[in-house]
């Protein structure tokens, strides 16, 4: 086994290990978000009126909370610390494992641009689209980590109590403080951080341009091609169809949008800025990364 072959079949695990690990992570965000959007599952913390000036000044103040000097205002949390520090660790270590696997993430996008991988979802199937998963899962993950209105107050609330309870902050909150002020425009911050992997997003978006544009042609142009006819070629009908992209074939059209409108949007307009070519070039456009039905080009 080569060098190369053995890099990509290493990356290649870690893709699928941060798919997996991704996906557990958006399920816990979509469970807080929907548990601290009905009232009747939320914290009982945030909707006692005790608490209201202190969650109001948590709020104001997150993340540089000054918890010694702050007692007049927090005097409620420091009452019932030790019950807000059993309710809200689990809601605090899921915030954590956001920004842990915002981390891997990270790395593993460097490393591959580091050893310049090339994508192509007709050449190497099952890596191409871990990418292409991996960028769609960090994307939903933070999205939705931004969409949960009450994210500064369960996380600042925690380390108040921790600080109350251990005399010093948790190791964690100057981090997680600093990543959910980022998130708060989370589409601009997205677009920064993927500007250095847009040549990498690029090429794996761009390999899809023949196979989106067929799967997407009308009836009419099934029918004149005669796809769907058994008897428009006779002769050929003993003999059984060759493909050497079949993997593709399973691929199926939602998937490959949320592909391309996941990544265009994360990249920003970087990724729509490849030069227009002819119908004989067989690239893929800018107008075709936004709109490959409509394109002028194809």
């Amino acid at each position: 086994m080569s060098l190369t072959s053995a890099y990509q079949l290493k990356l290649a695990e870690k893709l699928t290990i941060l798919n997996d690990r991704g996906q557990g992570v958006l399920i816990r965000m979509y469970n807080i978000k929907k548990t601290c959007s009905d009232s009747k599952s939320k914290p009982p913390f945030l909707l006692e009126k005790s608490m209201e000036s202190c969650l109001k000044y948590i709020n104001k103040k997150f993340p540089n909370i000054d918890v010694r000097n702050s007692t007049q205002h927090l005097g409620p949390v420091h009452r019932e610390k030790a019950e807000i520090i059993r309710f809200l660790t689990n809601y605090y270590q899921s915030f954590v494992d956001v920004m842990e696997f915002r981390d891997h993430v990270y790395e593993l996008l460097n490393t591959i641009d580091a050893c310049q991988c090339h994508f192509d979802i007709n050449l190497n199937f099952d890596f191409t689209r871990s990418y292409l998963d991996l960028i769609v899962t960090y994307t939903s993950v933070i999205l939705l980590l931004s969409r949960i209105e009450d994210r500064r107050i369960l996380i600042g609330m925690y380390n108040c109590a921790h600080e109350m309870l251990h005399g010093h902050s948790d190791p964690s909150f100057a981090r997680l403080g600093q990543m959910v002020l980022e998130y708060d425009h989370p589409l601009k911050k997205l677009t920064e951080e993927f500007g250095p992997h847009t040549k990498a997003v690029s090429g794996a978006l761009l390999s899809l341009h023949f196979l989106f544009v067929r799967r997407n042609q009308g009836a009419e142009q099934w029918r004149s091609a005669q796809l769907l006819s058994l008897i428009s070629s006779p002769p050929a009908m003993i003999n059984p169809a060759n493909s050497d992209t079949m993997a593709c074939e399973y691929l199926s059209v939602e998937v490959m949008e949320r592909w391309i409108i996941t990544s265009a949007r994360s990249c920003g307009s970087c990724v729509w800025r490849v030069p227009c070519t002819s119908r004989s070039s067989g690239k893929m456009c800018c107008k075709c990364t936004r709109s490959p039905r409509t394109c002028s080009a194809v």
